[in-house]
């Protein structure tokens, strides 16, 4: 009976894969057949300002997320070790892209229950070049100072 059970759970995940695939190939053919044009048959408002002002409400104005954003980029010893952490050039670009999402991400650990934050934020920070005891300082130096300011 148990088997049944299973080869039927089995049998329905292999439904959902097959007609989700058959969707994929059939958006793949409307691509080749139209072109970019094919976004019509898929976007509702494709011509209006969608893109732009995706996630507007939700992320951009975040109070959370300000106050993060604003702590990372200042001149708090904390920041200035995580901006170092990260492989800090003031100058890069890619040293401010990395500073948004690690604000984002952050600002997403903030939301964990209080005795997960600092496992979330020490699995953020994680990297091959730095010790975990490093890491672990580092996170709970975050979770110190980010208390303090929300």
């Amino acid at each position: 009976m148990a088997n049944q059970r299973e080869t039927n759970s089995y049998t329905n995940q292999v439904d959902e894969f097959t007609e989700a695939l058959a969707t994929a190939r059939k958006m793949q053919e409307d691509w080749l057949n139209y072109g970019i044009q094919f976004i019509h048959i898929y976007v509702e408002d494709a011509h209006g300002d969608w893109l732009e002002t995706w996630g507007d409400e939700e992320i951009f104005t975040s109070s959370i997320l300000s106050k993060i954003k604003e702590f990372l980029i200042s001149d708090d010893i904390v920041a200035r070790r995580l901006r170092k952490h990260l492989g800090d050039d003031p100058q890069s670009v890619e040293c401010h892209r990395s500073l948004f999402d690690i604000a984002v991400n952050l600002e997403e650990c903030w939301q964990y229950p209080t005795d997960e934050r600092l496992t979330a934020i020490k699995h953020l920070l994680a990297n091959d070049k730095t010790s975990e005891i490093a890491i672990l300082d580092l996170a709970n130096s975050l979770v110190q100072k980010l208390s303090e300011i929300l």
